[in-house]
């Protein structure tokens, strides 16, 4: 029985939430040669993780009715009915209304804005929209969940860079198989809660494929920041060899072991985003790449 406490910590979705800062985090460390500034490190971070939280609480409201159908979901707290309504509007909205004050008051008025839009996409267009209209929700509104290493960026340098999109990219393309590999395991309470997931509307065997074809076209994307000068070898090797892996992850899931393959999948899609980016930290302080010597061009007008 978790407290009262946890069940508001529930509503922020923290694992995930963790993920979307942690992107952000790295985004902010890429933006500068060195260490970002500590307004705009602890402030961003603070502004970024109330903004995804408050998301994560507004996609629990609007999907109450489906999580109480879905294993996956039944235990959240509206689902259990530990918490109302309006004490979760109430908590979303105070949130939402605190992410944006620190970030206006104390980053600057572009990433509020852009996370702004990020919450809006995630919580009404992809909630409460896309992800009951269209079998291609997830890839439309992957857009959202995308935007933290752009948050990131401009929370520390106050402009959009092409590097930063470039990050956003690589999650907007990494957001298909990691999702569909989960919708797979979980398609029967997708099916019971009639949300039309890929794998509910179209088969598994269709969805296995677009996995691998996402998958491709994933390693092909994280190719970019070393193709364009941002990133160098280091990162380019760990981009190959996580890729490698993913790749094998995607075709085996075309004829799997058992059922709890697609898991497998799912979990080390997971593993996969938090290395890369991880690569990317590592080789943004061991290589000099052409972003480095561009910002300190910039910086010296």
């Amino acid at each position: 029985m978790r407290s009262m406490a946890g069940e508001y910590l529930e509503l922020t979705k923290p694992r995930v939430v963790a993920l979307l800062v942690f992107c952000a985090v790295i985004g902010m460390f890429l933006a500068v040669p060195g260490i970002p500034p500590w307004r705009a490190l602890v402030f961003g971070t603070a502004g970024i993780w109330l903004a995804s939280a408050s998301a994560a609480a507004f996609n629990h409201l609007i999907d109450q009715r489906i999580d109480k159908l879905m294993a996956r979901t039944a235990h959240r707290p509206l689902a259990t009915g530990h918490l109302s309504p309006q004490q979760v509007l109430t908590f979303a909205l105070t949130l939402g209304v605190i992410s944006m004050l620190v970030l206006v008051l104390l980053v600057n008025p572009l990433t509020a804005v852009l996370t702004f839009a990020g919450l809006i996409g995630y919580a009404v267009i992809y909630t409460a929209y896309l992800k009951r209209a269209t079998p291609q929700n997830i890839v439309i509104g992957g857009l959202a969940g995308a935007i933290p290493p752009v948050l990131g960026w401009t929370a520390v340098t106050g402009e959009l860079h092409p590097f930063a999109l470039q990050l956003c990219l690589i999650i907007f393309v990494w957001t298909p198989p990691h999702f569909w590999a989960l919708a797979i395991f979980r398609r029967d309470d997708y099916a019971r809660a009639q949300v039309p997931m890929l794998p509910v509307t179209h088969g598994v065997v269709y969805t296995r494929w677009h996995v691998l074809f996402y998958t491709i076209l994933l390693v092909l994307v994280t190719l970019l920041p070393t193709l364009t000068g941002y990133s160098g070898y280091i990162y380019l090797g760990g981009a190959v060899v996580l890729g490698a892996g993913f790749l094998y992850y995607a075709a085996r899931l075309l004829n799997p072991p058992d059922e709890f393959f697609a898991m497998k999948v799912f979990n080390y899609s997971i593993v996969y985003l938090m290395a890369l980016f991880a690569f990317l930290l590592v080789d943004h302080y061991l290589f000099d790449p052409a972003l480095q010597s561009g910002l300190v061009f910039e910086r010296s007008l």
